[in-house]
């Protein structure tokens, strides 16, 4: 429905007041073409058409009451017709981009949603929250990329960054996801499934692209494992106890790169009782500066929000972040969360499938159990 050109025609009227009170003729008259030149930027074309017209005649019923010299009064109202016309055309073009816009935007959050599946806010025995944000707000999906599935070998996720952006980076992560989603499923050994993702991507990738990604699985109640390549360490959070950055004590690189070294990915142990939380995060999140370039302190923020809801933490951290940058960050971001209730008939066993839960409003969740 077309949209009232409220403010334009109060313009027109404020102005054709002007007159009427000032009496002062040909000097109020070419500024009613203010009046369809607003309406061009706020509504359609046919309000722009409505509002020149009512400006063009009142502007007439003005210039002969005010006995306005003829040539100056056709000058004035041609000047209105002008700006009319091309208020119409510009209204138009405006409604065609954003006709095109939000077919961009409805493709992009189809991609989206079949890239980053939807998570339940239960996985297995764990409850999990995912924030995500593209830099680039139109198209809702950057480089960033994450997934939480059950497996036979227990609950195993990927977080992890691509490097570059746009469509060569969402392909990219497409397919990071695809070979992870098979490869937990077909091997045992985390380990394995790292190298499977390791050689799709040598076959595929340009020699300057790479991933850095976190894989972790949790094989057996109380002990997760972990493959860190080339990426931030994970922040782990015991129920009792400090946010303590995960560090590798043998750093492997990043996803793509490894026949330029001789360095390869180990295999990281360590315990994860019931309370304790895992928080997997990307560079956009720890480099996204304020006014004063001072990069946003993600462990202190952890510390502050942690609670035992973590879709309530992440957006808690969400809202402090975008405040820290300004409101909008200038590299995508993905958080995930993960807790492991104190609960013990609060999650399933560490393969089984969970009912999905309805998740927080505001979350956009990641990979959905099956």
């Amino acid at each position: 429905m077309p949209v009232l050109p409220v403010l334009p025609v109060l313009i027109v009227f404020l102005i054709v007041l002007g007159d009427l009170l000032g009496g002062a003729g040909m000097i109020w008259l070419p500024l009613l073409a203010a009046g369809p030149a607003l309406a061009a930027a706020t509504n359609g074309p046919r309000g722009v058409l409505c509002v020149g017209l009512l400006a063009a005649g009142l502007g007439a019923a003005l210039g002969i009451r005010d006995d306005a010299p003829g040539p100056e009064l056709a000058a004035v109202l041609t000047a209105l017709t002008a700006v009319t016309l091309a208020g119409v055309l510009a209204a138009g073009l405006r409604s065609r981009r954003e006709r095109v816009l939000a077919a961009v935007r409805s493709v992009a959050e189809a991609a989206q949603h079949a890239l980053l599946k939807p998570v339940p806010a239960t996985v297995g025995p764990f409850e999990v929250a995912v924030r995500y944000s593209a830099a680039a707000a139109e198209a809702r999906i950057g480089g960033d990329l994450y997934a939480l599935l059950p497996t036979p070998y227990g609950v195993r996720l990927i977080v992890g960054d691509v490097r570059g952006k746009g469509l060569p980076a969402v392909g990219t992560a497409a397919l990071v996801l695809g070979v992870f989603r098979e490869a937990a499923y077909d091997e045992p050994d985390l380990l394995a499934v790292v190298e499977r993702i390791e050689r799709s991507l040598a076959r595929n990738l340009g020699p300057d692209d790479f991933v850095t990604a976190v894989v972790a699985g949790y094989p057996r109640p109380g002990q997760l494992e972990m493959v860190n390549c080339g990426h931030a360490p994970p922040l782990l959070m015991p129920v009792s106890g400090d946010v303590t950055a995960v560090e590798t004590a043998h750093p492997a690189p990043p996803l793509g790169l490894r026949a330029l070294t001789d360095q390869t990915p180990s295999l990281q142990t360590l315990p994860f009782a019931d309370g304790d939380q895992l928080l997997l995060y990307t560079d956009g999140v720890i480099e996204a500066r304020d006014r004063d370039r001072e990069f946003y302190p993600l462990v202190d923020g952890l510390a502050r929000h942690l609670c035992d809801q973590p879709a309530r933490t992440l957006g808690a951290i969400h809202e402090e972040l975008l405040a820290h940058v300004g409101g909008r960050l200038h590299d995508d971001a993905a958080l995930l969360l993960i807790r492991k209730p104190t609960d013990a008939g609060a999650g399933a066993g560490a393969g089984a499938p969970s009912v999905p839960q309805p998740a927080s409003p505001g979350l956009l969740l990641g990979d959905q159990a099956v």
